[in-house]
């Protein structure tokens, strides 16, 4: 039987898209390295993201009921390092560049930007399949998208 290890083994060499996931809750602020970011419709534009049930953030996401992702340019490794060391939220935003979503922080700089509400949650494993439908779009300035792949980011 295949164990979880063997599987991260061999999709640690596929590209992923790097990107933060941001949560405003009742003036509680996380955010999130993730890339598990996927386009799963365009009639009705709809995204999926997965998280941890272990995750600093998964319960305050839950409640939420909405989230921004910011989505990473080639030049944004620092921000990606950042919001993946599990340092406390206060620590996350300080100093990091951002504006005001409709639902949570978007940092400046970005490739683009997704603000959804989340409509459908499935257990999956350890983790939680998020669905939401997207509210807004945008293009950012970055002319480069971070990546991630076998454990070091590249801008692609």
């Amino acid at each position: 039987m295949t164990s979880g290890e063997d599987l991260r083994a061999v999709m640690r060499f596929v590209p992923h898209n790097v990107a933060v996931l941001a949560v405003d809750h009742d003036g509680d602020r996380m955010g999130v390295t993730i890339s598990s970011l996927v386009s799963l419709s365009l009639e009705p534009p709809l995204v999926s993201i997965s998280v941890g049930k272990q995750a600093s953030l998964y319960e305050l996401l839950r409640h939420a009921g909405a989230f921004s992702v910011s989505l990473l340019g080639g030049e944004q490794e620092e921000i990606a390092l950042r919001f993946a060391a599990g340092r406390p939220p206060i620590v996350h935003w300080e100093g990091v560049d951002i504006r005001e979503g409709q639902f949570a922080p978007l940092i400046d700089g970005a490739l683009g930007w997704i603000e959804a509400r989340t409509s459908a949650e499935h257990d999956a494993g350890d983790h939680t399949l998020f669905i939401a439908d997207v509210v807004s779009v945008e293009r950012g300035p970055a002319q480069s998208a971070l990546m991630y792949r076998d454990r070091s980011y590249h801008p692609l």
